[in-house]
């Protein structure tokens, strides 16, 4: 009878196990084409010489728990230092490439078979952004080369059987609007609609969401005696009330997204998402930079931070889930413009922390407890597997 009740436990408890495999793997393969975990997200830029290895900038952003990174290259070092983190990392095709790839697609596949597949499934590459900001600006010639680009990196992906874990996109600046104020007015300029129509299509096509580039600092700084610098901040204002949507606004960032989704409705884009690829403050500027302080960056990123967690839409878009990058991880000084262009950072060139927004350095000291505090939750991931184990292997006994 012994005998049994031990088969029978042992039986109850494998099925359990069971069941829990097949609940992470099934879990692993809903949220398997997504591009972008939760809400919340960074741009890990490296424009700059004096920055920590790429090892301990995974060690940052796990102590950070940041699930979304993305990258402007694909630099083999960093690529590999996020092997084994589990972090959702988007890589770049970089602008100067457009035209290359743009031409055939063995040339992208080519390209990804140098670049990306040999650090998957390793490295968790969920996405590849076809340039930066190509609409918009720089060369027509560029802007030609962006669909058929995007295109030709997809149908590599789709041959190597690809497609369904990295998501083909192209983040936009603010200069493809016409104009975005308020949101409901907002439209693609003229002379951009017949490449970014042809674009859309192709992304509504195979599942991929509006990247946009926003920041409320940018428009702060250009406009500081029109524009409330709280409403610009999500501190307490009074806000915008558009008189067309009939929606009230409490803070730009909700006005730029939904300026977005208002601009795709208008070319019957209307189930297309749309995520922030960019958004930050400066925490420094020159003098005539409006609002570059630490304390306006300080309070921008919290505020944001807390906004995103609520896990909430916008006035526009209440059932969809507000999305965004932060713009950046580190102050970066190399970078050319004005002084904030180098000190949109959340942390300093060292791994301390800008500003406190709730995040921990990776100081020489910090560094070395959060590196052994990762050691140690492996080791008890192990120790607790064993643990399992054992214990199954005694009730079969």
């Amino acid at each position: 009878m012994l005998r049994v009740q031990q088969q029978m436990v042992f039986s109850s408890s494998f099925s359990f196990f069971l069941w829990l495999l097949i609940l992470s793997a099934t879990f692993s393969l809903v949220l398997g084409n997504k591009a972008f975990i939760g809400t919340y997200g960074v741009n890990y830029g490296r424009v700059a010489d004096n920055l920590p290895p790429p090892e301990s900038v995974v060690t940052l952003l796990k102590a950070a728990k940041i699930r979304n990174v993305r990258v402007y290259d694909v630099n083999p070092q960093v690529l590999s230092a996020f092997k084994g983190s589990g972090i959702c990392l988007s890589v770049c095709l970089p602008n100067e490439l457009l035209t290359d790839i743009g031409v055939a697609e063995d040339r992208a596949m080519s390209w990804i078979k140098d670049n990306v597949q040999p650090h998957l499934p390793g490295t968790k590459i969920c996405g590849i952004a076809i340039g930066n900001e190509i609409l918009g600006g720089g060369s027509v010639e560029l802007w030609e080369a962006l669909l058929p680009a995007a295109k030709n990196i997809y149908s590599a992906l789709d041959r190597l059987g690809l497609a369904h874990q990295i998501e083909v996109s192209s983040p936009h600046s603010e200069a493809v609007f016409a104009n975005s104020y308020p949101p409901s007015s907002c439209t693609f300029r003229d002379d951009i609609i017949p490449y970014m129509k042809p674009l859309l299509q192709f992304f509504s096509q195979i599942g991929t969401p509006f990247y946009i580039n926003a920041y409320p600092f940018l428009a702060y700084k250009n406009d500081p005696s029109h524009i409330d610098i709280n409403y610009a901040l999500m501190k307490k204002n009074h806000g915008i009330y558009d008189n067309k949507s009939k929606l009230h606004y409490d803070n730009m960032l909700d006005a730029q997204i939904d300026a977005s989704y208002f601009a795709l409705e208008k070319f019957g884009f209307d189930k297309m998402e749309v995520i922030v690829s960019e958004t930050g403050w400066a925490s420094k500027g020159d003098d005539n930079e409006a609002g570059a302080n630490v304390k306006n960056a300080r309070t921008y990123n919290k505020n944001l931070r807390k906004k995103l967690m609520k896990r909430k839409g916008t006035p526009h878009r209440p059932k969809m889930l507000a999305r965004a990058y932060v713009f950046a991880l580190f102050n970066e000084n190399l970078k050319p413009g004005p002084t904030s262009e180098r000190n949109f950072g959340l942390f300093k060139h060292d791994g301390s922390i800008a500003y406190d927004i709730g995040f921990t350095g990776l100081v020489p000291s910090s560094a070395t407890s959060s590196f052994l505090s990762f050691k140690g939750i492996g080791a008890s991931y192990v120790m607790v597997s064993s643990s399992c184990m054992a214990i199954l292997l005694l009730l079969a006994l």
